[in-house]
């Protein structure tokens, strides 16, 4: 317990999810918490539940397609709590992934535009901002999130995949270009995350044909997301920068293979 006393944090995209999970795990934690997200008031909401529980929390409005909104988060926190010491850059455009993202022949390219703006020049500005708040107090830590869609292919979700590979490597940029002024920046690639708004993709036979292709028995929770940004927001972290961490259960970790050679040990009655 404690181990970001009366740090001041950001997540972004806090209003739910992966997001919401992280900010509850923190504020337990004792960082003073900002819920940033583009509906305040599902963010107002979460952070009334926390500040019940004990949490020192606050919500702001933030709209990651826009600077002014951007730069008005980081001074809205820097005017509340007095600083910024750690930011989850969490929120992404998934309305657009969701929906209208498609293959690259496709594509649309005003959904293109727009993920790649919300999620890359998004990213991009926050940690700008931040990065400037940080640096009066010493240095900080910025943990970006990327995906498993970064690393590999698929059949779908181009634009998501291409701005998640971006933060892989602005996170590189951003520890090489600040690490000797004491901030950190790490990024998280998540595999797939079972949340309420998620629920229903892993259901049935498209649930079994996921879990098939992980080594655990399970599939993932905002929670375990959020075990590890913690880790990484804290001094146990100290020495860690520059990196991607999968946070997947095995997902990306096997050969293409893995799921029909286990398939097949089964139908014949063999271990694994």
């Amino acid at each position: 317990m404690n181990r970001l006393q009366d740090k001041v944090v950001i997540v972004t995209g806090a209003a739910s999810g992966i997001g919401l999970a992280s900010a509850t795990r923190l504020a337990r934690e004792g960082a003073r918490v900002v819920l940033a997200d583009i509906d305040l008031d599902a963010a107002q909401r979460q952070a009334s539940h926390l500040a019940d529980a004990g949490g020192q929390v606050a919500a702001v409005r933030v709209d990651l397609g826009d600077e002014a909104s951007i730069a008005g988060m980081i001074e809205q926190t820097q005017q509340r709590f007095g600083g910024l010491d750690v930011l989850f850059n969490n929120a992404a455009a998934t309305h657009l992934s969701t929906h209208h993202d498609a293959a690259v022949q496709a594509m649309d390219t005003q959904v293109w535009d727009d993920t790649l703006r919300i999620n890359l020049r998004g990213t991009l500005l926050a940690s700008k901002y931040a990065i400037e708040a940080m640096l009066p107090r010493g240095g900080g830590v910025i943990i970006n999130t990327s995906s498993g869609a970064a690393q590999a292919g698929a059949l779908g979700y181009s634009a998501y995949g291409v701005s998640k590979a971006g933060i892989e490597n602005l996170t590189r940029y951003i520890a090489a270009q600040h690490g000797k002024q004491g901030i950190r920046c790490n990024a998280i690639a998540p595999g797939l995350i079972v949340t309420p708004a998620t629920r229903d993709n892993f259901a049935g036979p498209a649930g079994e044909m996921m879990l098939a292709h992980h080594l655990t028995p399970r599939l993932g929770t905002a929670e375990d997301i959020a075990h590890a940004v913690l880790f990484l927001a804290s001094d146990e972290a100290a020495f860690i920068t520059g990196q991607v961490i999968n946070v997947d259960g095995g997902l990306l970790s096997h050969q293409p293979y893995y799921a029909d050679e286990m398939r097949g040990r089964a139908a014949a009655g063999e271990g694994s």
